[in-house]
């Protein structure tokens, strides 16, 4: 690697050559703050918060995106980079909503931490006219309000670079310049896909999740209700950070003893619901390899990407697995087998699922999501929603013991747990299909090709003389690409697992916030799935048909994954769904 040589406040440093001013500071342990820079999504120097003053250079200087050059000397901190840095923030505070006390936001917006910073509070000096802009609230799963907006366009990014969707956009021009949809149309009219990528890139509170927690909160002290909740695979490895815990930190003990003391009547593991999934989604990919199915079959546990087949590709709906998600799945069974073993009238269930993803609020309320003649989940909370309620619960989150999730859908396997991460579902199915094509038992279930956060990964993998061709592809823009190849005949698949997140539900649109400063110079992504494959490794039973509760379950209730009943409950349908503009 070649470097060059460089001053930063005077100090001299070698770094890699190629590098911006903002990645050179860091890596020589010096921080310049940001608003509208993301790594490799946002690197457009339009808020300029970054500036430094570049010895020789006539002005100010954008760190983000001004390259290093041998010999250079960079001050980050003089009298005139700071005014520099509180006359943008008070210019932005000057068309900005100001109620930070009862913003979703509040203590973890990234504008609120920079004025804090630097000194800046309500101020008169740039008043004058505002625009009044009307909240969005149009679709299931999230808002959108102007008022709070800096136009930093993280968000415009994300959507349209990384997963090539486009919905929104800088509309207007000047002063009236804001973000929106095209021709001013309702979020909830546009072919958005409800991924919530959008949410996790803002910096303030200008985009958010719909908050479902009252009506939870109503629920629970309803004494008619029977209020039941599962957690996603993922959840467990995330929710710490929303009460400091180190990124990575597995919280499952905590969480189902924080559930409880909400007071849900029980407390269920949706990765029961993914080792269901895996029974029937196996079901299904052998069915159609040997019955001449339609191939390549593609998972369906992510909403987000079976909202973007319907509206973008829906030349591959018939690709799609008829499964439910797990979510969907473990709903369904609460309201049937649970409910008949609880002697619980399934009109009288509450379901509740707490997700890392936004488009599960979108997922409830599809059609063909109520097998048992009521919602198969009734509210869907993220990650950020349930730790909202802990907090105001008065819950002391990280002095909690660890329990266990109540029996009966409890229990699970590794397998499960890892659908958390991108590549996870594939490697889950693949333990169970092998085992059943081969009749052997695999001498080692660990499946390391479709691991990592790489966009688009894919292998071929002889198993009782038959090549299977696998694809696991995360972020739509990824997705796309892998689509259009197998469009034009350069790939051919037998089995994909597609997310609508990158990284998958581990960054997932409902997961806890992380501001740039941290997402741009560490994995994150890499972190919250390490915590799921360390569970993954901890367990004794590491395989989807090797959970004792789900033989139980088809042994007294369904029969055989992909029979009559199974089916009824487990399986849905899809549509074309038509793109506005």
């Amino acid at each position: 690697m070649s470097t060059v040589n460089i001053k930063i406040n005077n100090v001299p440093y070698e770094v890699a050559a190629g590098s911006t001013i903002l990645e050179a500071a860091h890596a020589a342990g010096v921080e310049i703050p940001t608003l509208c820079y993301l790594k490799e999504i946002n690197e457009i120097g339009a808020c300029r918060i970054c500036v430094v003053e570049v010895k020789g250079a006539r002005s100010l200087v954008t760190a983000c995106v001004y390259p290093v050059n041998d010999g250079m000397e960079i001050f980050t901190n003089t009298p005139k980079v700071q005014a520099a840095r509180k006359t943008n923030l008070e210019l932005i505070l000057s068309t900005h909503n100001q109620d930070c006390l009862s913003c979703v936001r509040s203590t973890n917006c990234e504008l609120q931490k920079m004025c804090r910073d630097y000194g800046v509070s309500h101020t008169d000096r740039f008043a004058g006219s505002r625009v009044e802009y009307a909240i969005d609230d149009s679709a299931p799963h999230m808002y959108r309000d102007n008022n709070k907006c800096i136009l930093c366009r993280r968000c415009v990014a994300v959507c349209k670079h990384t997963q090539g969707i486009g919905v929104i956009g800088a509309n207007e021009r000047g002063f009236d310049t804001h973000i929106a949809c095209a021709f001013e149309a309702n979020l909830a009219d546009s072919p958005c896909i409800s991924c919530g990528q959008c949410i996790v890139a803002c910096p303030t509170g200008a985009l958010g999740e719909k908050d479902d927690t009252d009506k939870v909160w109503a629920a629970l002290s309803d004494p008619t209700k029977h209020v039941v909740v599962q957690t996603a695979p993922s959840v467990r490895a995330t929710l710490g950070e929303c009460f400091g815990m180190p990124i990575g930190t597995d919280v499952e003990g905590k969480m189902a003893a924080a559930l409880r003391r909400l007071g849900f009547d029980r407390v269920f593991d949706t990765d029961f619901g993914a080792d269901l999934t895996i029974m029937e989604e196996a079901n299904e990919f052998l069915s159609r390899v040997k019955n001449g199915g339609k191939l390549p079959l593609i998972t369906s546990c992510s909403p987000g990407w079976v909202k973007y087949c319907e509206t973008y590709h829906p030349e591959f709906i018939d690709n799609l697995s008829s499964c439910k998600s797990p979510q969907q799945m473990t709903g369904a069974i609460i309201k049937s087998y649970y409910a008949e073993k609880a002697g619980v009238d399934p009109q009288s269930i509450v379901s509740v699922s707490v997700m890392p993803c936004t488009a599960k609020k979108f997922e409830v309320g599809r059609d063909d999501q109520d097998a048992n003649g009521t919602p198969d989940v009734d509210i869907a909370l993220t990650t950020r929603e349930l730790a909202r309620m802990i907090e105001r619960a008065g819950i002391n989150f990280t002095a909690l013991p660890n329990e266990g999730f109540d029996s009966l859908m409890g229990e699970s396997t590794g397998a499960a747990v890892i659908f958390g991460a991108t590549g996870g579902v594939m490697e889950a199915a693949l333990r169970t299909a092998v085992e059943t094509l081969t009749g052997e038992t695999l001498p080692s279930v660990e499946f390391s090709d479709v691991r990592g956060m790489d966009g688009v990964k894919e292998k071929t993998y002889n198993v009782a003389g038959m090549d299977v061709r696998v694809c696991v592809a995360s972020g739509l823009a990824n997705v796309d690409k892998v689509l259009n190849a197998i469009n034009a005949g350069e790939k051919q698949y037998d089995f994909i697992e597609f997310m609508a997140c990158p990284g998958g539900c581990i960054n997932g649109g409902g997961q806890p916030l992380q501001p740039a400063s941290l997402r741009n110079f560490n994995d994150i992504r890499t972190l919250r799935a390490e915590a799921l494959y360390a569970n993954d490794a901890a367990k004794t039973l590491r395989k989807s048909h090797e959970n004792v509760e789900i033989k139980k379950l088809y042994d007294e209730y369904l029969g055989e994954p992909g029979g009559h009943k199974a089916h009824h409950l487990l399986h849905t349908t899809y549509v074309k769904r038509e793109r506005n503009f």
